[in-house]
């Protein structure tokens, strides 16, 4: 889990890309008694992508920056997305427009394969 964070939060410094946050879900959920299974929330992204995004489709907003959730499901480390093409359709942005958002993909793909 940690090791897999660890690899996000490189390669997105490595793309050159803001890591707003990194949202510990789980802790919090200990901090205040309750137990839940390792869940972190990487929050990303790059001005100069999203913002075009944004303007286009002002509610967008409440998807950006991009997302990624690092959770512990059994033995399994697994990393959850939102789609750039999900996005797309649910904003009506052009091809361009989510295309500007597809990096993730990749930053995933290697985060995982490590």
């Amino acid at each position: 889990m940690e090791e897999t964070v660890s690899r996000l939060e490189e390669i997105i410094a490595a793309k050159g890309l803001k890591l707003f946050a990194v949202i510990d879900h789980s802790g919090e959920a200990a901090r205040v008694g309750l137990r839940l299974r390792d869940t972190k929330l990487l929050v990303f992204g790059s001005p100069e992508a999203g913002t075009p995004v944004m303007q286009a489709a002002p509610l967008a907003a409440l998807d950006l920056p991009l997302k990624a959730l690092v959770w512990q499901d059994g033995e399994q480390t697994k990393v959850s997305y939102t789609a750039p093409s999900a996005l797309g359709a649910r904003y009506g942005l052009a091809e361009e427009l989510s295309g500007r958002l597809a990096g993730i993909s990749a930053i995933v793909e290697a985060a995982v394969q490590g």
